[in-house]
């Protein structure tokens, strides 16, 4: 299910939730109680994503670059959105996507054979700062890789683009553009 789904889920018993209390509505213009539900539905969205994130197993965090050594250091830890099947983690060499909640699929995804990302938000997602980061690279078994409804997906894109760079130095790959 998409964001938007979700929001219009509960957005929709909102709207049942203020029919069955009896509370009268009708000194506020149609817009401003439009407002209203909405600015509930994203928080009571965010409530849900923070308790998900207390769950075992599903705490997200996010540390500085540190001095990239031989050995692999988690830089990053997320997940989608209202997500409890999937988990993103971005080391010093590589991301790691886990899918499934009883059976796991990983992929992982090289930091040194990606060629471009890119940032992707709509309006939905810029209200509760989520958004997609869409990675292309020169991976055969996956030539592009989407982390979908990261939070702060911003930060995200510059913490992989650090790594990304530091990788590509540390193993002597250099850039060429041509002109």
């Amino acid at each position: 299910m998409t964001l938007d789904q979700y929001r219009s889920r509960i957005n929709s018993s909102i709207w049942k939730g203020f029919a069955q209390s009896g509370v009268d509505l009708s000194q506020f213009p149609a817009e401003k109680q439009s407002l209203l539900a909405n600015a509930i539905s994203d928080q009571v969205l965010l409530a849900i994503n923070d308790l998900m994130d207390d769950m075992p197993g599903q705490a997200a965090s996010q540390a500085s670059i540190p001095d990239m050594q031989d050995k692999e250091t988690i830089l990053w830890k997320g997940k989608p959105f209202l997500s409890l099947v999937e988990s993103y983690i971005i080391t010093n060499e590589r991301i790691r996507i886990t899918t499934g909640l009883l059976g796991k699929e990983i992929e992982n995804y090289e930091l040194i054979r990606i060629q471009d990302m890119e940032v992707s938000q709509n309006l939905s997602e810029r209200v509760i700062k989520i958004g997609d980061v869409h990675i292309t690279g020169a991976d055969p078994s996956s030539p592009q890789v989407t982390l979908r409804n990261v939070p702060d997906p911003n930060g995200v894109y510059e913490l992989l683009r650090k790594a990304w760079l530091a990788a590509r130095k540390k193993y002597g790959l250099l850039f060429r553009e041509e002109m």
